[in-house]
């Protein structure tokens, strides 16, 4: 079933369209029409060549999209690593980092929080 376009005057992007579009409005051009479903139905005959729907085409097909180098097949690897070192240099870094496990967050005490504030202030 065609379709009858209307264009609207105010919405054309370009002079061109707004032109045709007053010219269509005022009755100088006919209004152009579309049919949807007979361009749909065509444009399914077009998609599909005819030696598409023989053997032959089917053969075509297969040997235009077969693959050109072989795949290698893939293998599992495992990958374990080993250590280079001791482990309990790294226990000693963190037991000299840390502190011990009795101690508190930190060692910050009164004595060096007054310190601070002391050498925050500005020059005299």
């Amino acid at each position: 079933m065609p379709d009858e376009i209307k264009p609207n005057v105010a919405e054309a992007s370009t002079q061109d369209a707004q032109l045709a579009a007053e010219s269509i409005a005022s009755g100088e051009e006919k209004a152009p029409t579309v049919d949807f479903e007979g361009d749909y139905k065509a444009a399914q005959q077009y998609s599909v060549s005819d030696i598409d729907r023989t053997k032959e085409g089917e053969v075509a097909a297969n040997a235009a999209t077969a693959p050109k180098f072989e795949v290698s097949k893939q293998e599992e690897t495992k990958t374990q690593a080993e250590s280079t070192s001791n482990p309990a240099d790294y226990m000693n870094m963190a037991k000299d980092v840390g502190g011990s496990a009795n101690q508190g967050v930190s060692n910050v005490s009164d004595d060096l929080i007054q310190e601070a504030l002391e050498k925050g202030q500005p020059g005299k």
